[in-house]
């Protein structure tokens, strides 16, 4: 019997972060969990696509766009389950048996999210997220995704879109997602950079603004600005 999931893992200049998502996937790998790992790439100039094919994934390429990166990657996967994770996030010790209970129904479920950073801030930001999912069914990306391919299907998978992909998922998966015993741990990088309040209220006008029917191409422009 072949192993049921397929990791899809986007990047785009992910050299830094790529090796510690890919490790925290051992677990999986032992427990028979995984049947591929496909790294959808942007474009990257770094050393992302040699680190991927060093460790056995597979490569699909084209244009940086998260949301369209994510539908190549789905495309691409063959495993009868699909595990989404961004390429700075690392699964905590334990993920491969919450998943593996997960397996028994169809469905689709998301991580308990943490930062890889100390304090109240990173506390007070990864709570709200948890509530987020859990009172809104709105889970972001970082969290992470385990679904059946099936749902996804019936869903309409990833849109191609170049921001709020995840959440527009979300919304179509809307009263068939739950939060795994399991924590995604992801990186506070952008956080320490802008500011734990700037870029958590940035986050959360950007979200408003989607959910009130703005252009995702034109909110990507200005969160890359």
């Amino acid at each position: 019997m072949r192993a049921p999931i397929s990791v899809v893992i986007p990047t785009l200049q992910a050299e830094a972060s790529l090796p510690l998502c890919l490790a925290s996937l051992g677990e999986g790998l032992a427990a028979g969990l995984i049947r591929e790992v496909i790294v959808s790439d942007g474009g990257s100039t770094d050393g992302t696509r040699a680190l991927a094919e060093a460790a056995g994934a597979e490569i699909v390429t084209g244009v940086p766009s998260r949301g369209g990166q994510l539908r190549r990657g789905a495309q691409a996967a063959q495993g009868a389950w699909l595990l989404v994770l961004h390429a700075d996030t690392v699964l905590a010790e334990g993920w491969s048996e919450a998943a593996l209970a997960a397996l028994s129904r169809q469905g689709a479920w998301y991580f308990r999210l943490r930062f890889d950073a100390g304090g109240l801030a990173p506390s007070v930001v990864a709570g709200w997220a948890n509530l987020r999912a859990r009172l809104f069914g709105l889970p972001y990306g970082d969290q992470g995704l385990l679904i059946d391919r099936a749902t996804y299907d019936a869903a309409g998978g990833f849109a191609d879109i170049p921001l709020m992909e995840d959440v527009a998922l979300a919304r179509a998966l809307r009263g068939r997602l739950r939060r795994l015993e399991a924590t995604a741990i992801t990186s506070a990088a952008k956080y320490r950079r802008q500011g734990w309040l700037r870029r958590g209220a940035r986050n959360l006008w950007t979200l408003t603004r989607y959910l009130s029917g703005a252009d995702p191409e034109r909110l990507a422009r200005a969160y890359r600005r």
